[in-house]
């Protein structure tokens, strides 16, 4: 092996050692930010999140967002009427979301009630990739005596509400 050889080893270790102890270093701050925050787990199937309906599959299989919305029109209204909304205490959350039996890629958006294009100062946190099978965590801060909806816009659900007390 050659001097120059032996040097780029060295280098292209010291830079993959550098690599791994910066992710490390990255992946325990982020759990210690999860760890400072409280867990909702909240289960999206098709047209509706589980938990949101008191525990209660009404057994939708949507083919499409045209399907949720569809049901959502004629239901949505009395299944909300019959959900309660989440009471939470004000700080920080992670909403971690599965889809369990979605055949598509699903999202979630959380937000401040009243939020708009034109109330940008409202807080909202949303994101997709969520397919079938999968979970992904969702992080916001709940300020006190605000009131929060949250919602999957690609698997159409109604504006479940969260209220901080």
């Amino acid at each position: 092996m050659t001097g120059t050889t032996i040097k780029t080893r060295i280098i292209s270790g010291a830079a993959f050692g550098l690599m791994m102890a910066g992710n490390i270093w990255y992946s325990s701050q982020a759990l210690a930010a999860a760890e400072d925050a409280k867990i909702v787990s909240l289960t999206q199937i098709g047209c509706q999140f589980l938990e949101s309906e008191n525990g209660i599959n009404h057994g939708y299989s949507p083919k499409s967002a045209d399907d949720c919305k569809k049901i959502n029109a004629a239901s949505g209204g009395d299944r909300l009427k019959a959900a309660k909304p989440l009471v939470l205490k004000p700080g920080k959350y992670v909403f971690r979301v599965t889809n369990k039996n979605v055949p598509h890629q699903l999202g979630f958006w959380l937000r401040e009630k009243g939020y708009s294009s034109l109330t940008p100062w409202k807080q909202s946190v949303s994101g997709g990739g969520l397919f079938k099978g999968k979970c992904r965590d969702y992080e916001i801060t709940l300020k006190a005596g605000q009131e929060y909806v949250y919602s999957c816009p690609l698997n159409p659900t109604p504006d479940y509400r969260i209220v901080v007390k």
